[in-house]
């Protein structure tokens, strides 16, 4: 993940995080679904302290841009990543019906990707 910190700037570190983890997801580098990186480790990769990573992971989350699943992690959330609403939904009607079906979350997926690789059309 590309996010340079500039100590000479007045925008405090936890914002520059904030505010590039935010840009990254808008311009599709980080696609809904990322898992971002654990909080320690980017405070590492950063020369920062775990607070100040935690503080922008929070803010983040607090404006729906990513979504922390515990042992999964913080991901990316769809809305960060600008997918559009129309397809956020057909995506829970998908994965609803195939759910029905009996289908595993894999099964699900491959046939999404098969879907994607056809040409217009077929079927």
């Amino acid at each position: 993940m590309d996010i340079t910190i500039d100590p000479q700037s007045p925008t405090p570190p936890y914002e520059q995080v904030r505010l590039r983890i935010a840009a990254l997801a808008a311009e599709g580098t980080l696609p809904a679904g990322t898992r971002l990186p654990p909080v320690r480790h980017l405070a590492t990769d950063l020369n920062l302290a775990v607070n100040t990573v935690a503080r922008a992971y929070r803010e983040l989350e607090q404006a729906g841009l990513v979504e922390t699943r515990g042992r999964a992690g913080t991901l990316v959330t769809a809305a960060a990543a600008r997918t559009p609403e129309a397809a956020r939904k057909a995506a829970h009607r998908y994965a609803e019906t195939t759910r029905s079906l009996g289908l595993t979350s894999q099964q699900a997926l491959d046939l999404v990707k098969a879907a994607l690789t056809q040409s217009p059309g077929a079927a």
